[in-house]
């Protein structure tokens, strides 16, 4: 039988079991940031994420290809996609998102993440980044949606988190109180302590 997430409230936010019972952990050695480069569109931004970017862009501007710098000085500092949504732009002909970083392994890295890292900025990366591979959907009640999105890409990194024993809320447990709080974390914690829902499958 084809299995089918459950869904479970936390105040206004619907979180799909999958969260609790998959297993996840980036493995960078093995993806090398590809995540950043493939893809039919741009990170998504949340309201007042752009604002943020160009705030910062003179902390990062630096470290980015000269592609990426033309794509934002052609584009500005989003873009809309085909759906509608407000995203990071992207290089011209291209899936790599402008605000990429390449070291002098050619690994890929966020240009915007690797000066805040260092304490330049205020600015940290889009939320949608951080928080990947949980995707939120805000529905018109006010409602956000959180759930689990599959790519073919990370499948080292659904590998990893079994064999190490990481749950993707467990992963993204920074992410996830950087933008929920630390209560709804706590929730989830709970959620998985005492919920038959999130059993491992």
């Amino acid at each position: 039988m084809e299995y089918r997430p459950s869904i479970i409230q936390i105040d206004n936010v619907l979180v799909s079991d999958e969260i609790l019972t998959e297993y996840f952990a980036c493995d960078y050695e093995k993806c090398k940031g590809c995540c950043c480069i493939i893809g039919d569109s741009g990170a998504p931004l949340e309201e007042g994420e752009d604002e943020a970017i160009e705030k910062n862009y003179a902390h990062f501007e630096a470290l980015m290809s000269e592609k990426g710098r033309k794509a934002v000085a052609e584009k500005g500092f989003f873009e809309i996609d085909r759906d509608g949504d407000c995203v990071t732009p992207l290089v011209a002909d291209s899936e790599e998102c402008a605000y990429c970083y390449f070291d002098g392994n050619k690994n890929c890295l966020c240009a915007i993440e690797h000066q805040w890292l260092k304490g330049i900025g205020n600015f940290r990366k889009p939320i949608s980044c951080q928080l990947y591979p949980i995707r939120l959907t805000h529905l018109d009640s006010g409602i956000i949606g959180v759930n689990l999105h599959r790519w073919r890409i990370c499948k080292d990194a659904f590998a990893k988190g079994k064999a190490e024993g990481i749950k993707v809320y467990q992963f993204l447990r920074e992410p996830i109180i950087r933008y929920f709080g630390e209560e709804f974390y706590q929730a989830l914690c709970e959620a998985e302590k005492f919920s038959y829902l999130c059993s491992d499958k």
